[in-house]
């Protein structure tokens, strides 16, 4: 910035003073040369109108100005009288009765004719140093390199001022930036009351709490995911081992129970992996009906095992859903297994439309949840709560539909408590189906 500002201001002065410099060199010589012409004139007009030659005849004429000399020169260029060189080349151009001015011998000359009756018989020669010339112009350019100089340098010092406040601003955003790479979420950029600095500098903080809070979630995540993923792979090695020790028939029936929650595991292992892999969410409409059905047909080998029955219904048209389909079906299985493994008689699950969203709702017939905790915040909420028979449990499935932008609340504590998940509702102008889904509604689920 400061090489910038001081070249183009050098180049602007130059630009300026090269020119005003050369007019100020011509207004100098012409002047110079309309002084003397003034005192030719003066002096061969007093000479003319005199009867004869003369050779005194400078003496009496008028005075020139202040720093002039006069000669009187014959038609032949040779000095008569008065102030000059011997012979004078510019004089003999006069013959043809006009006035010339040229530089001879360190002189700035005028010579003009002085004509009796139509002849020119005498030349006046008007003269003054060629120095006395030149030395009125360096002055004058030397004061204009002066000025130019001055102002170049003083657009290099508004320049440093400038280029110093605008790269201290920077600098302190480098090292803020460089705290952040050091893992310092705490950031904050000083103000520097230069808009786009300080705009940078906020929106660098709020970057930094940004990664801050997806850092903490995503540590939360997997702390919990690993806690969570524990209890029933501690569950899945207990049955096999029990299996060691059973008859034939409990063997097989604990390998097919062992090898379906296996399965399920597995599942639920991938679809975390794929949460985790996602940085963004996509712009792909999701059918929460759809995803509930695919849940629901994972989950019906272990209903059937617990002599349970799981009735699923949806409604007709709903509008495809704002989130990973991964997270859905986590918070789905969380539900069901929840249901499965605390609760009683049949499991329901509905997908119906609420407005502005789909609500995802799992119930059963058991006693509900027992009192505890804060008065809004069910317990099973609550951090340390037991996870599910096959997957994660009811807080980590919570804080993945807070992450997707949806709520999973405890819509009826009990009896027959019901869990509802709230999902907005794809805005129909940002949203593409998947090529299996039409723009008419969502898919039909069956009653089990």
């Amino acid at each position: 910035m400061l090489t910038s500002i001081v070249t183009v201001t050098a180049c602007a002065v130059v630009v300026f003073t090269l020119p005003l410099a050369w007019a100020v060199a011509e207004v100098y010589s012409r002047g110079a040369v309309v002084l003397l012409q003034r005192d030719a004139i003066l002096v061969s007009a007093d000479i003319a109108a005199r009867p004869t030659s003369d050779p005194d005849a400078l003496i009496g004429s008028d005075d020139p100005s202040r720093g002039v000399e006069v000669g009187l020169y014959s038609a032949s260029g040779r000095k008569l009288a008065g102030v000059g060189p011997g012979r004078s080349p510019v004089s003999e151009l006069s013959v043809d009765g006009r006035m010339h001015h040229g530089i001879e011998t360190g002189h700035l000359a005028v010579v003009a004719p002085v004509i009796r009756s139509g002849r020119v018989v005498e030349i006046v020669r008007v003269w003054m140093p060629w120095d006395r010339v030149t030395d009125r112009r360096i002055r004058a350019w030397l004061v204009l390199a002066v000025l130019g100089s001055g102002v170049v340098v003083l657009s290099a010092g508004l320049a440093w001022h400038l280029a110093r406040r605008v790269a201290a601003p920077l600098e302190e955003l480098t090292a803020v930036a460089r705290a952040l790479g050091e893992g310092d979420f705490t950031v904050q950029a000083p103000r520097t009351h230069i808009r786009e600095a300080d705009l940078a500098g906020q929106a660098l903080a709020a970057t930094a709490r940004r990664l801050g809070d997806v850092l903490e979630r995503e540590r939360g995540f997997s702390t919990a995911v690993s806690h969570q993923l524990r209890t029933p792979l501690t569950a899945l090695v207990l049955g096999l081992e029990a299996a060691q020790n059973a008859d034939e028939a409990a063997r097989r029936a604990a390998v097919g129970t062992a090898l379906r929650r296996a399965e399920s595991l597995a599942v639920s292992v991938e679809e975390l992996l794929r949460l985790a892999r996602e940085t963004h969410r996509s712009g792909l409409a999701v059918d929460a009906a759809d995803v509930a059905r695919n849940v629901a047909n994972r989950h019906e080998a272990a209903v059937s095992d617990a002599h349970r029955r799981l009735t699923v219904r949806c409604e007709s048209g709903l509008a495809p859903v704002r989130a990973s389909e991964a997270a859905i079906a986590q918070i789905i299985g969380a539900l069901l297994d929840n249901a499965l493994v605390h609760g009683r008689g049949e499991i329901r699950l509905t997908v119906t439309d609420v407005g502005t969203g789909v609500a995802i709702e799992v119930g059963d017939d058991g006693p509900g949840v027992a009192p505890g905790g804060a008065a809004d915040e069910p317990p099973v909420f609550e951090r340390g709560a037991p996870a599910t028979r096959h997957g994660i449990g009811l807080p980590l499935a919570r804080s993945l539909a807070e992450a997707e932008g949806g709520r999973l609340v405890m819509r009826r504590r009990g009896p027959r408590p019901v869990f509802s998940l709230l999902l907005p509702v794809q805005d129909r102008e940002e949203y593409e189906y998947p090529p299996e889904v039409s723009a008419g509604g969502g898919v039909g689920c069956s009653q089990r």
